[in-house]
């Protein structure tokens, strides 16, 4: 698989998603509350979430087990998509601990869990690391 714009976008959107995490996390954890703070890296990580999530649609993949290009992977763009979606519903509602349960969950799944997969080596980010950078495979 080769760089693309789309790729490009992907992983952009993506790694700094793994990355804002855990800071819009840390503002609303501990004694100090920072709600500001919270909100705009919030919409930040909601941002690079939907950025990540839409540009997969146009990612493929036609040599891993597939169904017209669309792996199991892709699973995460509805997943994402409803997540997102219900933690705000629940932000409107003053449910703030389903809104917290909901950020956690898609974080750990889709940032944390899915980023570990595009690290194997048949991946492209994998891949890149590896054996182009590291040249360990």
């Amino acid at each position: 698989m080769q760089m693309t714009h789309t790729i490009a976008i992907h992983m952009s959107a993506a790694i700094t998603a793994v990355l804002i995490g855990p800071f819009v996390l840390w503002t609303r954890l501990g004694r100090i509350v920072r709600p500001q703070l919270h909100r705009a890296l919030g919409y930040a990580w909601v941002t690079c979430m939907l950025a990540a999530a839409l540009s997969a649609v146009f990612i493929r993949d036609f040599n891993l087990p597939n169904i017209s290009g669309y792996t199991l992977i892709h699973l995460l763009v509805p997943i994402t998509l409803v997540s997102l979606f219900r933690a705000f519903v629940y932000l409107s509602q003053g449910n703030y601990r389903g809104h917290r349960q909901t950020m956690q969950w898609l974080y750990i799944s889709a940032c944390i869990v899915a980023g570990a997969f595009t690290l194997l080596p048949s991946r492209f980010l994998g891949h890149l690391i590896w054996s182009n950078w590291l040249g360990w495979i």
